[in-house]
């Protein structure tokens, strides 16, 4: 028997990502928090939203802190109890799991979550700079290496140990590139082919232009509720019916393995023995594809495949629409685009959409049990939800 539901999503909304010109990050909150109040017209925002828990990673980019008060208030909930969440790139998987907190414990009934970045306006050295601060100071970023250095590393521990190759990590890109081009939403909606993305320039060896993900601006939302309750809003919620969190060493340095993020292997364990499933009923996933070699490694420890068989998995094709396990339906992080603070709820929203039957040309057959996987850094913190059509 599948598990109990923790909480339903009544209702999602997603801005459009991308470069967004001339809007601040308040703004672009604001249009997600409109697309999910205008899905749900039986929900009074201003009477029945009680919190708000968005994930923002960089108060750097705008210079602007207190994320909080400041979506609320740009999101017409003035006076609620608003608190942001950091986690790096986990930053809204973290306030998705805060909101299932303020669900459970019955301080609320309605909830609003999710998460914001605007960064296209910085340059890309400056970009780079901020997101090393989710890496170890003084081990990691004073001696310079940055994300794709820290990822490169993972995939060549990966290609020596398993016989990984650089053209299975083009494969994730070719398959997510063409995911992206269906969804009128992602950053980069254009398919790309595997010649293209092996002979991109070299970002990290084995990492090239198009193993990485972008710089985004967007953000995204969801309004959660008691599972008795959510007949009241909607007639199409959805359950989350599992939910695991962890966290690991800071430095990438102190692990065990370079090959598999323990933190993501616990979270999902957690998430999978609460929801009473196992990864065979798993019909579709968003995973973070922060870097190609990071969807291979996320097929292991999701136990979509054994150890060192994520790169046979991308070759078989068998994680593309119309095939056993669709990942990444949305795009991921490679196409979609990765405002990072946006990234944990953005994945939820596509679950929301397939799950109930609205993601169009994206749309995979008969889905019934979703799974998003978010990380921050470079895997010291994890969330896994697991997701039920209601």
């Amino acid at each position: 028997m599948k598990g109990k539901p923790l909480v339903s999503i009544v209702s999602a909304g997603l801005s459009k990502f991308g470069k967004l010109e001339g809007f601040y990050a308040r703004e672009i909150f604001a249009e997600a928090a409109k697309e999910a109040f205008d899905r749900c017209p039986n929900l009074n925002p201003k009477r029945d939203i009680q919190a708000l828990f968005v994930g923002h990673m960089g108060e750097s980019y705008e210079h602007q802190g207190h994320t909080g008060a400041t979506m609320a208030d740009w999101a017409g909930l003035l006076y609620v109890s608003a608190t942001r969440t950091e986690a790096a790139c986990a930053s809204s998987g973290a306030a998705l799991r805060a909101g299932i907190y303020a669900v459970l414990s019955g301080l609320c009934d309605v909830v609003m979550v999710g998460g914001v970045e605007k960064m296209t306006h910085r340059t890309t050295p400056e970009v780079t700079e901020y997101l090393a601060m989710a890496s170890d100071y003084p081990f990691e970023q004073w001696h310079g290496i940055t994300f794709p250095g820290l990822f490169a590393l993972m995939a060549t521990a990966h290609m020596h140990k398993y016989g990984t190759t650089e053209q299975h990590l083009a494969m994730v890109s070719v398959k997510n590139h063409y995911h992206g081009s269906l969804n009128p939403k992602a950053h980069m909606q254009k398919e790309i082919t595997l010649e293209t993305a092996l002979s991109s320039r070299v970002i990290a060896w084995p990492l090239k232009l198009f193993d990485c993900s972008l710089i985004t601006d967007g953000a995204s939302c969801l309004i959660l509720t008691k599972p008795e309750n959510a007949k009241k809003y909607t007639d199409m919620p959805v359950h989350i019916i599992g939910s695991g969190q962890a966290s690991d060493t800071i430095g990438m340095y102190e692990r065990e393995s370079f090959t598999s993020l323990a933190a993501a292997k616990l979270a999902a364990r957690k998430a999978y023995e609460m929801a009473n499933l196992k990864p065979e009923d798993v019909n579709v996933a968003e995973v973070h594809d922060c870097f190609t070699i990071a969807e291979i490694i996320a097929y292991e420890d999701l136990g979509l495949c054994k150890p060192g068989e994520g790169g046979h998995l991308i070759e078989k094709d068998e994680t593309k629409l119309g095939r056993r396990i669709p990942v990444n339906t949305s795009g991921g992080l490679k196409s979609k685009g990765h405002p990072v603070g946006a990234t944990g709820t953005a994945q939820a929203y596509e679950m929301y959409l397939q799950l109930t039957g609205q993601a169009e040309k994206r749309q995979v057959k008969n889905a019934e049990v979703g799974l998003t996987h978010n990380v921050g850094g470079s895997g010291a913190t994890a969330t896994v939800h697991i997701y039920r059509r209601g």
